[in-house]
């Protein structure tokens, strides 16, 4: 990877010279974030450490007094609610004040000031859309994009093209809380559960009458938000399959959660597509499929990605090297007071959270109810067995259709497995993976794919928390197939939900 820093220098000439005078080197300074110097040399551009060297020239930066810069653009949900208040907290951390939102530069800055009024850092925030993010990321404009979706194809590609030697998106990626797509209704509507397809026959005009749905006699009166967000884009291509010109025309959008969930709160016959962490008090319903199982949009099955309609709430970065403490904010983030901050702020965190099997009643019956020949009695048995007695851990990693490579929630969820493994957290215990997969093919071949899967993640987890000593955490796999489903596989959400690997402590 090019290393490139995110602050550019006014162009200088200065010199860097090693603390024992043994090493000069002179050069036109082109930029500085606080921990490297990048000078233009004899040599061609050099990046070099400012604690090993001394700067002298009247072009070298103030290093007590220096300002970090960031700029961030995206989803204005989450540029006015979550990050905010994680800056907040972040300041607070570090013994600063925050101020802000200011208008600066066509921007609104956030400032962290030391206790000596000078700036420590400035966030610079442009509202918008994960299309804007994104598209001020590739374009060079943004040192973060905040999106509730995945990049297109197209960003993808022009992010390949603009930068063929850096590690692509899919590496430049943090997840820094969760959401959900949610179905809203007000509380006095009938009705109790909605199908996914019911749900999104709904948006596409196919059924315009609550009847349909078991319901009064009455038309469906449609929600959804501005067609730019990231949660109806996430809606639109996810749940729909399809593009926005197939929703149907009779849907009434809106700028905010919060003036859809309003609008849904007053009209009994509304129905609302919308973010959990904003549903206000509208009615959430749960997912029901055609196989039975329902799926509410709790907290752990949102962690866990259980919930089919999860959206992580990411954070994409340039190429280039952020200022120390812009880096030390994203770092922060992963804490267990950011994660706190987070849930407070109606998200969900992914603080590791246990359930034991015996709490797990609701999937033991479905495992048994969802059970046909291929998947015997003597299976369930085998894993009751092995699983009596331990706990079902939040961090659940998943695999698209015939992939190896894990999603961004998934690569956190390692991250943190790890850490917690390093900590201490689980010394003398098991880690036990334990590999599922969809009931599509053959029993025995889903039994492999689903052993070789919690090989991976347990190899990848190993991998990770290199720092913790050998011997604390004993790692175990098992594999049960298709044997427990979390959701009906009459759709492609379904059946991702069901392909994933579990870890469990015992």
């Amino acid at each position: 990877m090019s290393i490139v820093l995110a602050a550019p220098a006014a162009a200088q000439d200065v010199e860097l010279r090693s603390h024992d005078g043994g090493v000069r080197v002179e050069g036109t300074l082109t930029a500085f974030d606080g921990t490297y110097y990048q000078i233009d040399t004899v040599y061609g551009l050099l990046t070099v450490a400012a604690e090993g060297v001394a700067c002298l020239g009247p072009g070298c930066p103030d290093l007590i007094r220096f300002t970090a810069e960031a700029r961030i653009a995206g989803e204005a949900s989450v540029t006015e609610t979550l990050l905010p208040a994680l800056l907040q907290g972040f300041a607070a951390n570090r013994a600063m004040a925050l101020h802000g939102p200011a208008p600066y530069n066509g921007a609104l800055a956030y400032e962290l000031t030391r206790q000596d009024n000078s700036i420590a850092a400035r966030f610079l925030v442009t509202p918008g859309s994960s299309d804007t993010g994104f598209l001020a990321l590739l374009n060079g404009e943004t040192d973060m994009a905040l999106t509730l979706r995945l990049p297109s194809r197209g960003e993808l590609r022009a992010d390949r093209a603009n930068a063929p030697d850096d590690p692509p998106l899919s590496r430049r990626v943090r997840v820094i809380a969760l959401d959900a797509i949610v179905p809203l209704v007000a509380p006095g509507n009938p009705i109790d559960a909605i199908s996914l397809d019911d749900l999104t026959a709904a948006f596409r005009g196919e059924i315009d009458n609550w009847q349909d749905l078991g319901g009064p006699d009455a038309p469906i009166a449609l929600h959804l938000l501005h067609r730019d967000h990231g949660m109806t884009q996430f809606f639109a291509t996810l749940a729909l399959g399809t593009s926005e010109g197939d929703l149907t025309p009779k849907i009434t959008y809106h700028d905010s959660a919060a003036a859809l969930a309003t609008a849904v709160l007053r009209d009994h016959f509304a129905l609302g597509v919308s973010a959990r962490a904003h549903e206000g008090l509208a009615r959430i319903l749960p997912l029901l499929g055609a196989c039975g199982l329902t799926q509410m949009a709790e907290a752990d099955a949102i962690k866990a990605e259980d919930y089919p309609l999860t959206v992580p709430v990411h954070v994409y970065l340039a190429p280039r090297r952020l200022p120390q403490l812009v880096q030390d904010f994203l770092d922060w983030t992963e804490t267990a007071a950011a994660e706190a901050i987070v849930a407070a702020s109606g998200y969900v965190d992914q603080s590791l959270t246990r359930t034991p099997l015996d709490r797990q009643g609701i999937r033991l019956a479905n495992a048994i109810a969802a059970a046909g020949d291929e998947v015997p009695l003597a299976q369930l048995q085998s894993l009751v067995r092995r699983l009596r007695g331990a706990e079902r851990l939040s961090a659940t990693l998943r695999f698209s259709d015939g992939s190896s490579n894990l999603d961004a929630q998934s690569r956190a969820a390692v991250a943190r497995l790890a850490a917690a493994i390093e900590s201490g957290a689980f010394d003398g215990r098991r880690l036990i993976f334990v590999g599922f997969t969809d009931s599509a093919g053959a029993a025995a071949v889903n039994l492999r794919i689903a052993e070789s899967r919690a090989e991976a993640v347990r190899d990848a987890v190993q991998a990770a928390a290199d720092a913790a000593t050998p011997g604390r955490v004993t790692f175990e796999i098992a594999a049960f197939g298709e044997a427990m489903p979390m959701a009906c596989e009459e759709t492609d959400q379904g059946r991702a939900v069901n392909r994933r690997v579990e870890v469990w402590l015992d």
